[in-house]
């Protein structure tokens, strides 16, 4: 009740204000015009004056009326620079308070409540570094000063580090504002506006946000680099930590524009991708589709039998597939670039010195003006009771292996029904093993809509994938020489046993062992960066799963291109990293492939769509290839054909789903894709016929009505 009664206040507080046309003395014109009359009442009762103002400017800010700037001008020209400084100064910081505190009062509990998981990231920032927040906001006003108060309202900060930063970041703008108004109320003529005095006042309106974002930016500088000495001079113009995808494109671009610059890689060349992701596991499951086909050999018209094979070969094949790609990440190749490439283990010692443990038992230090972190991700071990003692692998440790052991592990069990968790399942069973997946939430795939889950889960189930979803993982066990895990759903337990058991129930940031801690930042928790990629030391940047948001290998070379370029010519021009076209595929048969919004995400970030569905059982190039299943879904704006998101499953996905791609990222609609030729018979053209659907869903039935009578007319 309390809150609906302050709301009913403001509002009529707010209505009488517009009603009684009391805006009118808020224009500049309205000031020109009462500034004779404000003047005899200034000089009369000085003290009386001042305070009326000061209740005035305080009531504005504190509604968030219009008029702020016009009152803050005439400050300047009814009390001059000193008074009229002070008297705006605190009047906008209490207004700017109440207005705070009305906003948390009313709407702060509510707006939590409705939408506190998204607000997670804004609050612990807010609780982090709120204070600097709201002063750059106050020094250079990326949004309007009343918005900010009440947005502000709705955040952890709290009423008196809001009231302090409010009063010291608003002072220069004021001053700038109240020197205006002293040179307004001195005119006399229009000759006056050439005046040098004025015309100084007006640069300064103009050009104050762009001095007070050079301010800012020295004064970040200043804070976070305190206490470290900064080189007189460089041996690099970059260093890059980490060569997997992220790391060999900042430092080939970097050798491009005749940077020097020194890449640092502890493992090997390549890194995840190459040696124990992308590369390995998409071998593994070429293998496996061959031997599913040659098992179902008869809906090909052939005759199918079970496939033999030697394990030592197959997992020899996936070796020699590394192999032959291991060039173009290696050593050699980027040394040819003009790549320092050195194998050791680097730590920072401070922002820009760096200090590598060498492959060959030196210690190295270089300086470095720009530093590129891109260390990567590390497999999440669950911190399960046995699982130490009973072994297991991840999707790094998993390779190697399977290059020890002479056959196929006869029983496994894969925890995670991620990506990773199902590739790898369906691979294994498609193989013959026992496969079995545990799952601890009620779905696969659990960053994908529910039809695309259960397609996925059917195509597991029916390579002999034994898919266990709801059950959580409790402990591993040993009795005699069995090993089993312990699973429970609604507080029934079962054993599993195994002869292998893959963790893939995700990864997280690789951050320790970098130094990372003796500069100050927390390496608990996924690096943060802004939006050109910098850490909280500008010169320190980073890319790839370190940061995410997408553990993408396409996206850690996407990411890598805005690090250096940023690192090396951020003076000049600095880009924001771009992740509005962010394509993904995971590579079950059939793959699973998504660009932009799922119809989950539309629905949470409560955007209005709607969806275009084509089932490519209907494809003649899927039937002719007895490959007749799947879909492919696309969410458009109402009404509209420009393109939200689409979500494609189906064999061969990933390509089909480049055109997709290409027509969000340069803002093509469906029509012009139903407009593009395109070769009989392919998958391509299931996009066309999806286009095809949305179409037809939205002829222009009346104009199509009027054509039929048109053309029954022309048969008499």
């Amino acid at each position: 009740m309390r809150k609906i009664g302050l709301m009913l206040l403001i509002f009529l507080v707010v209505a009488v204000f517009f009603a009684l046309d009391l805006r009118s003395y808020l224009t500049l014109q309205g000031m020109q015009d009462a500034l004779g009359e404000f003047s005899r009442w200034r000089d009369t009762s000085p003290y009386l004056v001042s305070g009326i103002f000061f209740v005035i400017y305080v009531a504005v800010t504190a509604l968030s009326l219009p008029g702020a700037a016009i009152l803050t001008l005439a400050a300047g020209a009814l009390f001059g620079l000193g008074w009229g400084l002070v008297l705006v100064s605190f009047a906008s910081s209490i207004g700017a308070t109440l207005a705070f505190l009305v906003s948390r009062f009313i709407l702060r509990d509510t707006v939590q409540q409705r939408f506190g998981g998204r607000l997670k990231t804004i609050n612990a920032g807010v609780e982090r570094e709120g204070a600097f927040y709201l002063f750059a906001l106050r020094l250079v006003p990326l949004f309007p000063f009343f918005l900010i108060n009440l947005l502000m309202g709705l955040t952890p900060l709290k009423t008196r580090t809001f009231y302090w930063v409010s009063q010291l970041g608003m002072l220069p703008g004021t001053a700038v504002y109240i020197n205006a108004g002293t040179q307004l109320g001195s005119l006399e003529s229009l000759s006056g506006i050439m005046s040098p005095s004025l015309l100084l006042s007006f640069a300064l309106l103009g050009t104050f946000p762009l001095i007070a974002k050079k301010l800012l930016a020295v004064i970040n500088r200043r804070r976070v680099y305190a206490g470290f000495k900064k080189p007189r001079q460089y041996d690099r113009n970059l260093v890059v930590i980490g060569a997997g995808s992220g790391g060999l494109v900042a430092s080939y671009i970097a050798a491009t524009v005749k940077a020097k610059v020194t890449l640092v890689e502890a493992n090997k060349m390549g890194g995840d991708c190459l040696n124990y992701g992308c590369v390995p596991s998409k071998a593994l499951i070429k293998s496996a589709k061959v031997a599913h086909q040659m098992h179902n050999a008869e809906r090909f018209g052939l005759q199918g039998n079970t496939p033999t094979f030697d394990f030592k070969k197959l997992t020899g094949r996936i070796e020699q597939v590394i192999k032959e790609i291991e060039p173009h990440d290696s050593v050699e190749r980027y040394t040819g670039l003009g790549v320092d490439v050195v194998q050791g283990y680097a730590r920072l010692v401070d922002p820009w010195t760096v200090e590598i443990d060498r492959a060959d038992g030196e210690k190295q230090r270089l300086t470095s003006r720009a530093i590129v972190l891109a260390t990567g991700a590390s497999p999440v071990v669950p911190p399960l009771l046995g699982l130490e003692e009973t072994g297991y692998v991840t999707s790094d440790t998993l390779w190697e292996a399977l290059s020890a052991l002479q056959e196929l592990p006869e029983r496994i069990v894969v925890l995670g029904g991620g990506p990773i968790g199902c590739e790898l399942s369906q691979s294994f069973a498609r193989l013959g093993a026992k496969v079995t997946q545990v799952e601890m939430s009620d779905r696969l795939m659990g960053r994908e809509d529910d039809d695309v889950s259960s397609f996925v889960a059917s195509s597991l189930t029916s390579d002999g994938v034994t898919v266990l979803v709801e059950h959580k993982a409790v402990r591993c066990e040993q009795v005699d020489d069995k090993k089993q895990i312990i699973v429970e759903q609604g507080g029934v337990e079962a054993a599993l046993e195994y002869d292998m058991l893959i963790c893939a129930v995700g990864r997280k940031a690789r951050l320790k062992g970098y130094g990372l801690e003796s500069l100050g930042i927390d390496t608990d928790k996924p690096l943060q960066t802004n939006e050109f990629l910098e850490t909280r030391f500008p010169n320190i940047y980073a890319c790839g799963d370190l940061i995410g948001p997408y553990q993408f290998t396409h996206v850690a070379s996407h990411q890598a291109w805005y690090a250096s370029v940023n690192a090396l010519f951020g003076q000049f021009k600095k880009f924001k990293a771009d992740y509005r076209v962010i394509p993904r595929t995971t590579f079950t048969d059939p793959e699973v492939s998504r660009v932009g919004l799922s119809e989950r995400e539309a629905k949470e970030q409560e955007i209005a769509y709607e969806v275009t569905r084509y089932g490519i059982d209907d494809l003649d190039r899927a039937i002719a290839e007895t490959a007749a299943h799947g879909f492919v879904k696309v969410l458009t704006s109402p009404g509209k054909d420009n393109i939200l998101g689409v979500t494609i499953v189906g064999e061969h996905s990933a390509e089909t789903m480049s055109e997709f791609v290409l027509a969000m990222k340069h803002g093509l609609g469906l029509n012009k894709l139903l407009g593009t030729i395109h070769t009989y018979p392919t998958w391509a053209e299931a996009n066309k016929y999806a286009a095809g659907e949305w179409k037809r869903n939205h002829a222009p039935e009346k104009l199509l009505s009027l054509v039929e009578k048109f053309h029954a007319w022309r048969r008499k």
